[in-house]
């Protein structure tokens, strides 16, 4: 009996043993690789279009593969269009006006002013002649004194007319004031500015891929109305890929970034994907008691990132997976 009683003994230490060697592969000094398991994380964008319009069309399905730069959908363009043409036509209306302004004015009417001055200052002798003739026919007592005052006013008159003549073709040859060209060219910059507003309107009805991705939900469809706080398709990246994954605060001093790792999962028993540890959070994932036990302290835990490659897309967001870090690579210094 006492033979059977040892083999049972040793049998029982040897189960044991081996449960406890099992169980330590994931933490304890003596362990050669550090098991993590976690869920595949990815990154998820959801877009939106930046105007509010009618959606015209959404060119893809959910779990469609899009590639970078790719049309996914597009809004009704004929009003950001329209308002394009009459933004443009703004523009190069105040364009002639700026043009115009600092041209200044043409030669037909400078000479047209000189001319003017011309004549006003021929009327101006004429009316000179005038009233002499007329006053001495006053004094000889040949006319009347209201011939007088009618000389001296037509005198006036054209005098002031030829002033006027001049002033005239003074401002015809100076051209137009500083502070009319500035004005207006203030106003072009502002059409421009709102030609580029309506060229970006224009640009914003159609929606691209900012990255390779899939296709994860199409939320709204075409008819409906889109606008910047609704998004349209939710895409899942491609690139980056990860486990993410926790790891307790008594096996945090043994890994590091940088570190390879490979993961497996039980969809596709017995590949391992390459990988290594990319992130690992600074602080604990629960904060802890102001007072802490050494029970409390030993169920810390930090987010580790173990990024993995994805060749064969077959990993899929929250699948379940198994992270492994082997312990015995040397440390970055």
């Amino acid at each position: 009996m006492k033979p059977i009683r040892l083999a049972a003994v040793l049998a029982v230490i040897a189960v044991a043993l081996g449960l406890w060697l099992w169980l330590g592969r994931g933490a304890g000094p003596q362990a050669r690789e550090l098991v993590l398991p976690g869920n595949v994380d990815i990154r998820q964008i959801q877009l939106a279009f930046y105007g509010s319009e009618r959606i015209a069309s959404v060119a893809v399905q959910e779990g469609d593969h899009v590639r970078k730069g790719q049309l996914l959908a597009s809004l009704d363009k004929g009003r950001l269009e329209a308002a394009l043409v009459n933004r443009k036509a703004l523009l190069e209306a105040q364009r002639e006006i700026l043009r115009r302004l600092e041209a200044g004015n043409r030669p037909e009417e400078i000479r047209k002013a000189r001319a003017d001055l011309e004549a006003a200052s021929a009327d101006l002798k004429n009316a000179g002649l005038t009233a002499d003739r007329v006053f001495q026919l006053v004094s000889q007592g040949a006319s009347t004194p209201q011939a007088s005052d009618d000389a001296r006013a037509a005198l006036s008159v054209a005098a002031a007319r030829q002033a006027a003549a001049q002033e005239a073709l003074a401002l015809m040859t100076i051209g137009s004031r500083q502070e009319d060209i500035a004005a207006a060219r203030a106003t072009l910059q502002a059409y421009e500015a709102q030609l580029e507003r309506a060229r970006r309107d224009l640009s914003d009805s159609e929606l691209f891929a900012p990255a390779n991705a899939v296709v994860e939900n199409r939320i709204l469809e075409p008819g409906d109305m889109a606008s910047p706080q609704k998004p349209v398709l939710t895409l899942a990246l491609d690139d980056p890929l990860w486990v993410r994954a926790y790891v307790a605060e008594s096996d945090l001093p043994r890994i590091h970034p940088g570190m390879k790792a490979w993961v497996t999962t039980d969809g596709f028993p017995g590949r391992k994907y390459d990988g290594w540890v990319g992130y690992i959070s600074p602080t604990a994932e629960f904060t802890p008691k102001s007072v802490e036990t050494s029970e409390v302290r030993t169920k810390l835990v930090y987010q580790v990132r173990v990024f993995v490659t994805n060749s064969r897309n077959e990993l899929r967001l929250g699948m379940p997976a198994v992270a492994t870090v082997p312990l015995d690579q040397p440390a970055q210094p």
